[in-house]
């Protein structure tokens, strides 16, 4: 029976364009501090790209949709599934976003529902 391979893991990875837009946005919009890089794993080695402790809410940027990026390549897409469902069945939102959704409108309503509020600033 052959062995599914795993990813190496190579400590943080430095942010994304689409990852420094997010940022860019949540903050102009006022929100509070994010982990970044954050392990929610407790064995694992997965880490979500933003973490909103207090909401228990995983952010996840997801790049590389318009060109066969890992993302949508079978073994990377099938990995980010396992990831989601545990991440999921351990008591997390798990939010994903590409390209499109890193709007200022986007991220207002995002935030508004991370933190709970009826207003998106």
């Amino acid at each position: 029976m052959p062995t599914r391979a795993r990813t190496v893991f190579r400590g943080a990875k430095p942010p994304s364009r689409l990852e420094k837009r997010f940022e860019t946005l949540w903050n102009a919009h006022g929100g509070q501090a994010l982990e970044k890089e954050f392990r929610f794993h407790p064995t694992r080695k997965w880490r979500a790209d933003f973490a909103h402790l207090e909401s228990k809410t995983l952010i996840e940027i997801e790049g590389g949709i318009y060109i066969n990026g890992r993302h949508n390549r079978p073994t990377g897409f099938a990995a980010d599934l396992e990831k989601y469902l545990e991440a999921a069945l351990a008591g997390w939102r798990v939010i994903r976003l590409g390209p499109n959704e890193l709007t200022m409108e986007c991220i207002g309503r995002l935030m508004a529902t991370v933190l709970g509020s009826d207003e998106a600033d």
